[in-house]
């Protein structure tokens, strides 16, 4: 304590005999220190005892046991409670009955952390608030002193509302309630949020029954996501969804609102049950297509900014909360696909021209090729039939090749026009995509903006002099180009081709000949009207060993003839000569044979031999 500087000392007074018990008193002084020291309290070291707070200083609390002395308590211990004042009763714990100053020494912290299990527990079970001391923050909250117990305090349990900035917290002393104790390990969690839940359920009950759709409310932001915005109504929370914060385009709610800021909304619905409730902020200005100028019409320009783009198109906004889509086919006059990326892009100031418009649905189409003239307006006049030009290979089909001649002009290559003597399967073979091509107008349909164009028609048909070249039953020197099924197809020279079937391929020696190999063919067919040249390669040494073989048969058969008339005519004469030499034969015959009988006696019968035997 301080000094009181007022005494006075007194001089007549007698210390000596004070000192000596000198009859200063009227009772010895031993018996006077008996009766002092039975007013004064027992106090026992180690033992818990109820004090009263008898000075406060910024660093100490004196304290009252009924002790013969007083004890200082540093004020640290006294954290918990910023309401301490004089007179205040408090426990604390007996240290030593005198100190080496010999002062009676005591402790608060330990009194309160002796008693603070029984007493948390105690909280616990009769739901009882009780007053702690945020110490400092922690992974995931804060650490609470509660009865010299460090205690959790979560995040989500400060408040009900979320806590963006937890130091504020820091050396504050608040209501808790004791929400779990681990008995084990001897955690304890406390909350601050439980204690005004009940209050604030209350309030939303109150609230939520005077609820109107269409109330106009104030409220207070609370949280900001991606999707809305959270606005306390007073105890209650509703949400704007981002589509309803503005009539224009919004990528994140953070470009209309902030944190904190207060803001007028109206109830567009809400659920009694689920206490969710839907509110609005652009609702609570007329809708812009309603102030749009109503002299604008169909064919007007106007100007805007690219809020979205997409593949088939981009949505320009020509007013807040008024927007238009300017399809990819409106954006060129170019009739092969192109995507709308390729135009334009996001934040892009544009310039359209309004194609339709319904203000009772409130779409807006537009267009920006139209700002230029339409190249087909004068496709006859500037590419006539017969026109020669030059053109870019835009895509390829099966059936042909499409070009651009220029912008918003394009044609088609049939693939039958690209070339008078080579048989093309597919354009890729002939040209690329990209390259420049030279090509001749054919045919112009303007209503339905179709051009058809050709290749080889910048040159002669070469088919009159390739039939002279190469005429029927004539042998020419073939490369085989590639094999089919049905037989190969035959370079010729560099532009014509030929094809040979397979039954005609064969070689002299039984073999096939392969891609690459050079031999000989026969002119089977020629067709200028198909363009179709049919070869033989077996018919080459075929024909050669059948003529010789008819040449062999004629100079025999013509041999033989020969010998058979030669043996006629030898035939003839002799028949003459040997018909009159028989006759004189026969006579000469007859004339022997009767001078032979003449002269033999006459022969006898066997009967008559037989007699004489």
């Amino acid at each position: 304590m301080e000094a009181n500087n007022n005494v006075v000392a007194n001089e007549n007074f007698d210390w000596n005999a004070f000192e000596n018990d000198l009859g200063v008193y009227s009772q010895s002084k031993d018996e006077i220190a008996a009766a002092y020291d039975k007013t004064l309290s027992n106090v026992n070291v180690g033992e818990v005892v109820e004090g009263t707070v008898t000075g406060l200083s910024k660093r100490e609390v004196i304290v009252n046991v009924g002790y013969k002395s007083e004890a200082i308590i540093p004020v640290s211990e006294f954290r918990y409670n910023p309401d301490l004042k004089v007179g205040d009763k408090i426990e604390v714990y007996v240290e030593s009955a005198e100190d080496r100053n010999g002062q009676l020494a005591l402790s608060h912290k330990k009194a309160r952390q002796l008693k603070s299990w029984d007493r948390v527990n105690e909280a616990l079970e009769n739901d009882e608030i009780i007053k702690g001391y945020i110490k400092c923050r922690t992974k995931g909250g804060m650490i609470v002193d509660v009865f010299g117990i460090e205690a959790f305090l979560p995040g989500s349990q400060i408040d009900v509302k979320p806590i963006r900035d937890y130091d504020v917290y820091v050396d504050k002393t608040m209501e808790f309630k004791v929400v779990k104790i681990n008995q084990e390990f001897r955690n304890v969690v406390v909350s601050h949020k439980a204690l005004i839940e009940a209050e604030l359920e209350a309030q939303k009950q109150v609230i939520m029954s005077k609820l109107e759709k269409g109330q106009i409310l104030e409220g207070t932001v609370k949280n900001i996501t991606s999707y809305g915005v959270f606005v306390d109504l007073g105890g209650v929370d509703g949400l704007i969804h981002i589509t309803d914060l503005s009539w224009g385009r919004v990528s994140h709610p953070e470009e209309v609102v902030a944190l904190d800021q207060k803001i007028q909304v109206v109830i567009l619905d809400f659920d009694d049950a689920k206490k969710r409730i839907a509110l609005g902020l652009k609702q609570l200005t007329p809708h812009p297509w309603e102030a749009l100028d109503q002299n604008l019409k169909v064919g007007d320009k106007v100007k805007g900014k690219v809020v979205v783009m997409a593949d088939y198109g981009a949505f320009v906004e020509i007013a807040t909360g008024v927007e238009g889509l300017i399809h990819v086919s409106e954006m060129s006059w170019s009739q092969h696909l192109r995507s709308a990326q390729e135009f334009m892009k996001v934040g892009d100031e544009v310039e359209a021209v309004i194609l339709t418009l319904d203000r009772d649905e409130r779409k807006m189409s537009l267009g920006i090729k139209q700002l230029s003239a339409d190249p087909w307006a004068e496709i006859e006049t500037k590419y006539p039939v017969g026109t020669k030009t030059t053109a870019k290979v835009r895509n390829f089909t099966n059936f042909g090749v499409f070009v651009e001649i220029e912008e918003g002009i394009d044609g088609l290559i049939h693939i039958s026009d690209l070339s008078w003597t080579k048989k093309v399967k597919h354009p890729g073979e002939f040209t690329q995509v990209g390259a420049d091509i030279e090509v001749v107008v054919l045919e112009i349909d303007k209503d339905n903006r179709r051009l058809s164009l050709g290749h080889k028609q910048l040159e002669e048909n070469p088919w009159a002099g390739i039939e002279s070249k190469f005429p029927l039953d004539s042998v020419h020197e073939g490369t085989i180009t590639e094999m089919t099924d049905k037989g190969a197809v035959v370079s010729l020279d560099e532009n014509v081709e030929g094809f040979c079937p397979t039954r005609q391929l064969t070689k002299e020696d039984g073999s096939v000949p392969k891609v690459g190999d050079k031999i000989e063919f026969k002119i089977l067919e020629f067709s200028k009207a198909t363009k179709r040249i049919t070869l033989s390669h077996l018919r080459t040494y075929d024909d050669v060993r059948k003529a010789e073989a008819a040449a062999e048969k004629a100079e025999k058969r013509a041999a033989a003839d020969a010998t058979k008339s030669t043996v006629k005519k030898i035939n003839a004469s002799v028949e003459k000569t040997t018909l009159g030499d028989i006759a004189g034969l026969a006579a000469l015959k007859s004339a022997m044979e009767a001078a032979e009988a003449k002269k033999a006696p006459a022969k006898k019968s066997k009967k008559e031999e037989s007699a004489e035997e």
